[in-house]
């Protein structure tokens, strides 16, 4: 990844139906917390997700991606949930917010 990569704003892919379900299907403040979360994101840098300690970005390697992404992270959406996405260019392609924990990491 090149240093200009690393220093581009973040933006963000809303449009997988999975993702969108989970999130309209949390309670009303886990939601709130998951927007803010969202607004967060876009005010940061590539550079500084990695850094951010309230997000805790980080690699899955417990789960294999499907085709044509290369891999998969998770990050806090909220206190009580993970988010699983993929970086696609500048893009964070949110995919899901599983029901719990180890569900993120593709363990029952």
């Amino acid at each position: 990844m090149s240093k200009a990569e690393h220093d581009a704003a973040i933006r963000l892919d809303l449009n997988n139906p999975v993702f969108q379900r989970d999130l309209l299907g949390l309670q009303k403040t886990e939601r709130h917390a998951a927007l803010d979360t969202l607004a967060k994101l876009l005010q940061l840098t590539w550079n500084q997700i990695h850094r951010d300690k309230g997000l805790h970005w980080e690699k899955i390697t417990s789960l294999k991606p499907p085709p044509g992404i290369d891999a998969l992270y998770s990050l806090r959406i909220t206190r009580t949930h993970r988010a699983v996405a993929c970086r696609e260019g500048v893009f964070i392609r949110l995919l899901s917010i599983p029901p719990d924990h180890d569900a993120t990491y593709g363990r029952k």
